[in-house]
């Protein structure tokens, strides 16, 4: 689509004669004989790329007409042209966003070179601004507003444009694939392939010809080449998911893929160039796989260039109304109904523990708008026992009248769990930090900050 272009200026053949000039090169061109009707013409009409106003006219000044089209559309290119220019007059023309101020008498080709840059610089803000609502939209899946789900959504828009590795860690359920199709769709590679490979869903022998590629007879079975899903997402991001789970004997060959950025084909003595973001992710303690031989170290400093934690739902409470109501959108719409919650269901689905996190919760509210035969979601909707009081993520709490140190008391409620939780498991941690949801990092870190004795129970079993 050409450029539109608006000229304001009192001299008629001047009008004419860039009029002539723009549209032989290609551009839309409306002209305007004074600054009255101009003012009128901006308003009513959808906003130019670029409009060219003479300084001074007998019905006022083109400072105005430059007023007016920065109000209308501040990426709007103007450009001043005047007889009687001054320094002083430049100055505060550029102050209030001309592009350029051009004296009178001038060269055609001169300013057709200054238009054309304005019109460069234009096509730059739309694009900008296109880029922009892209990662805007490409953000709004990670749902919710809490101060932890924000910083993750930071990082992301941070990195998005990077080519750099990235390693996402998590708790089974928390939405990491949507934080890589985020960091994907957010960036510069958004228009470009992302595929992802579950590393747990493939046998060992499978892995490197899914990965890598294949020539045909490389093995029994491969009647014909395969090109593999590093060189399928050329261009754009390969989303490797429970990447601890990928056989020793593959991440040898991941590390060189990687060091490389070169594939060479399972049967094949040529290595192919590849121009990948390889973004991994894990519900596993990955140095705890170091230690025990089952991760190479190498490939985990190669991943891990940035690591994003995703938190669990739990540390995020705040977060479940708003996932709530977006699984209702999206299930309603899928199923052609709009619903809305009653305040006991909203109050049931917004107290419950979901140890499996947002896909647990998704899968409550896509079970509630399935079963519903109203327009509003009900307790009757939702999985047995939400009509009864139903577990509750915190106990109910009587305030004292003379209040109470809140840190105090949650520091207390947290050793308590965790004393429940080895009681529960004979004192053996890895299965009580399993109990809480918790990695058993994570668990034994908080048996320290609350000095637990080291010979209570199992350490590592």
């Amino acid at each position: 689509m050409s450029a539109r272009i608006l000229v304001v200026d009192d001299e008629a053949g001047l009008r004419k004669m860039l009029e002539i000039l723009f549209r032989r090169a290609g551009y839309e061109v409306d002209t305007m004989p004074s600054v009255t009707p101009a003012l009128a013409h901006i308003e009513a009409e959808d906003s130019y790329d670029l409009v060219i106003t003479d300084l001074l006219m007998p019905d006022g000044s083109g400072m105005e007409v430059l007023e007016k089209v920065r109000e209308k559309d501040r990426s709007t290119q103007v450009v001043m042209v005047t007889a009687y220019a001054t320094t002083e007059q430049a100055v505060e023309a550029m102050r209030k966003g001309a592009y350029d101020y051009v004296q009178k008498p001038f060269r055609n080709d001169a300013l057709r070179a200054t238009v054309e840059k304005a019109l460069e610089k234009r096509a730059l803000l739309d694009e900008n601004r296109a880029l922009r609502a892209e990662r805007r939209h490409a953000l709004r899946d990670l749902v919710g507003r809490s101060p932890a789900l924000r910083q993750v959504a930071d990082l992301v828009g941070r990195l998005a444009d990077a080519p750099t590795s990235v390693l996402i860690t998590g708790e089974s359920g928390t939405g990491k694939e949507v934080v890589a199709r985020s960091l994907h769709t957010a960036g510069i590679r958004a228009k470009r392939p992302f595929v992802a490979l579950n590393c747990g869903a493939l046998p060992e022998a499978l892995m490197e010809s899914e990965l890598f590629g294949h020539e045909k007879g490389a093995f029994t079975g491969a009647s014909t080449a395969k090109e593999g899903l590093f060189r399928a997402a050329t261009g754009g991001t390969i989303f490797l998911d429970e990447i601890g789970d990928m056989p020793a004997s593959v991440q040898v060959k991941l590390l060189r893929v990687l060091q490389e950025r070169r594939v060479r084909p399972v049967g094949s003595e040529t290595e192919i160039e590849v121009d990948v973001r390889v973004v991994a992710a894990t519900n596993r303690d990955l140095e705890a796989g170091i230690q025990d031989g089952t991760f190479r170290q190498d490939l985990f400093y190669r991943l891990n260039v940035v690591h994003i934690a995703v938190p669990p739902l739990r540390e995020r409470l705040e977060d479940i109304p708003h996932l709530a109501e977006h699984f209702l959108w999206k299930y309603g719409a899928l199923m052609h109904k709009r619903l809305q919650f009653s305040p006991e269901a909203l109050r049931w689905i917004s107290n419950q523990p979901y140890p499996g996190n947002v896909r647990e919760l998704e899968n409550v509210i896509e079970r509630a708008v399935t079963l519903a035969t109203t327009d509003e979601i009900t307790l009757d909707d939702l999985p047995p026992g939400a009509s009864d009081s139903g577990p509750r993520l915190v106990p109910s709490v009587v305030l004292p009248e003379e209040g109470l140190d809140l840190s105090a008391y949650l520091a207390e409620a947290e050793r308590n769990l965790l004393m429940a939780a080895l009681e529960r498991t004979g004192g053996v941690r890895t299965a009580a930090a399993k109990l809480l949801g918790m990695s058993f990092r994570s668990f034994r870190y908080r048996l320290a900050k609350y000095d637990f004795d080291e010979n209570d129970g199992d350490s590592s079993s």
